[in-house]
């Protein structure tokens, strides 16, 4: 059964993540579609409607695959902050993409066209299609498309809306009749678009395991730029850091510095996407990436193989690195740098010593209370500050027991201080819950080459995409090249400033303070029409 989970908008530019909408279909010989179901179902206030395929191409072996997509609060600007004298533009996104399935068969990822798309009508909007190499060029079986970022194409804000997007599904590149019985499921993330240029790393300040500039001061940032090569060690045009790295070495050429700009999820993963994630797998596979002992505000249980979570909202913790590749690889999207996580938190602006995500040192110091706790509209209600960065960490989240829900900070007038967001408008990556981004501090971590997902898991319910962190014997079944980053719920204020790496080379078990965030480079082989 498919549900509609309604939440309320969230303010200003802080919209919301995450939606499945399925439909289920049976064609026949005859090609005739003979039942259409086509059910909403959302987390948080970003929807597909009206689901449907059409323009069936019999030669070719394609469909269009129809939908309607809109979200509130959505943005876009070519000056995100006037005065500061960047002049960078901005703008959310979804990444959409398309699973499907013949008869009672397993779930597939959709290959998509590298044209033959379109956004319909209503807000202006530019469709980009992302491929697993985005150094390579379009390719139908071994380089297709994934998914499609569907963004504004001019500037405004407020309520996205687009009726009769198309994605060009090129089902006979997968293999599939052109008449046979199919369940099609679309859905999409929230993103925020992070734009290249140079940045720092390091604040200045006294941090556990800060970056700094190689033979200079350790409190001496480090500036990033295109003109890099990507040496490790501290030397004068070097990174280095305090006690957080091996020996001195270089990054793969390939390797993500967030110098070329990037898409970052708005949120770390919900409990509610990690159940659409785990109910398109196999049992084998869902067994092997489910967490159900219910502690720490995780609501995901299972019910005659059905995932359901009774916080759908909350952001879902107890992720093991291989969990969250796993998910990454799903939806055709990759892990986040260490690098890029910085930048995520600072953009271009100048380094605070000591800041946190929202750019100042100054943070909330009272435990927080909840309302409407598990709900939709779960906000906090005492001890919100006005005039500090709101995040939760040790102090704040005393009385609470777990993270909370996604972007629970944003309220009607909320400035980027008090909804603890960083730069561009990404949101809790100081607090909640840990990132795990791949790490610089060793020689596994810096061979990451940045390639994204292709949409398919091993039949054991592992990622398997070359050179991310823990690829052992074809699958990612170890962590050694992953580490945390921003602190959680359970952790002290050191841990939680944007340039502490006390844990940046950590890999361990499951955690009740560990949550994923993906990204994606920008795309760059291919373009929809």
């Amino acid at each position: 059964m498919h549900r509609f989970i309604h939440l309320q908008a969230i303010p200003k530019r802080i919209a919301y993540e995450s939606y499945v909408q399925q439909l289920m279909l049976t064609l026949m010989v005859t090609g005739l579609l003979l039942f259409s179901l086509a059910l909403p179902a959302r987390a948080n206030n970003i929807q597909v409607t009206n689901v449907t395929v059409t323009g069936q191409n019999t030669a070719e072996g394609y469909w269009l695959v129809q939908f309607d997509l809109s979200w509130g609060n959505s943005w876009r600007t070519d000056n995100i902050f006037p005065g500061d004298g960047h002049d960078v533009g901005n703008w959310d996104a979804a990444w959409v993409f398309v699973k499907y399935r013949v008869g009672e068969g397993e779930w597939q990822h959709a290959k998509l066209h590298s044209s033959g798309h379109s956004t319909g009508t209503g807000t202006p909007a530019t469709l980009r299609i992302g491929v697993p190499n985005e150094r390579t060029a379009f390719h139908s079986t071994d380089n297709p498309g994934v998914g499609a970022f569907i963004y504004r194409s001019q500037d405004g804000s407020g309520t996205f809306s687009t009726t009769g997007n198309q994605l060009r599904w090129n089902y006979g590149v997968d293999g599939v009749p052109n008449f046979t019985e199919l369940d099609i499921r679309v859905f999409a993330i929230e993103m925020v678009y992070v734009a290249p240029g140079a940045f720092q790393l390091g604040s200045g300040g006294n941090e556990t395991g800060r970056f700094h500039a190689g033979g200079s001061t350790d409190t001496t940032p480090f500036l990033v730029t295109e003109n890099w090569g990507g040496c490790i060690a501290n030397t004068n045009g070097c990174l280095w850091a305090i006690g957080t790295m091996d020996t001195g070495g270089s990054l793969h050429e390939h390797y993500p510095t967030g110098v070329e700009g990037f898409y970052s999820m708005k949120y770390s993963v919900s409990q509610q996407q990690y159940v659409d994630f785990l109910n398109t797998l196999t049992s084998t596979q869902a067994n092997m990436r489910a967490y159900t002992a219910g502690t720490n505000r995780n609501g995901i249980s299972v019910n005659n193989g059905v995932y359901a979570t009774t916080n759908p909202y909350v952001a879902n913790n107890f992720m093991t690195w291989m969990d969250g590749a796993a998910y990454l690889d799903w939806s055709g999207l990759r892990p986040m740098t260490e690098l890029e996580y910085e930048k995520a938190a600072r953009g271009p602006a100048a380094p605070v010593a000591n800041e946190y995500a929202w750019g100042t040192a100054q943070i909330a110091g009272s435990a927080y209370t909840l309302s409407n706790a598990g709900g939709g509209d779960e906000s906090i209600a005492t001890n919100y500050s006005t005039t500090a960065g709101n995040a939760m960490y040790t102090i704040t989240a005393s009385t609470i027991g777990g993270p909370v829900r996604v972007g629970v900070f944003a309220t009607v007038s909320s400035n980027r201080v008090q909804t603890g967001a960083g730069y561009w408008g990404i949101m809790e990556l100081s607090g909640n819950l840990w990132e795990r981004p791949v790490t610089v501090a060793n020689t596994t971590g810096r061979n990451f080459t940045g390639l994204h997902g292709n949409g398919m898991l091993t039949s054991n319910g592992h990622a398997a995409v070359a050179g991310w962190p823990g690829l052992s014997g074809g699958a990612i079944t170890i962590s050694t090249g992953s580490g945390l980053r921003g602190g959680s719920y359970g952790n002290n204020l050191p841990q939680i400033q944007v340039s502490d790496r006390a844990a940046a080379a950590s890999i361990g078990p499951r955690d009740r303070a560990q949550g994923f965030r993906g990204v994606r480079s920008l795309p760059a082989a291919v373009e929809g029409n």
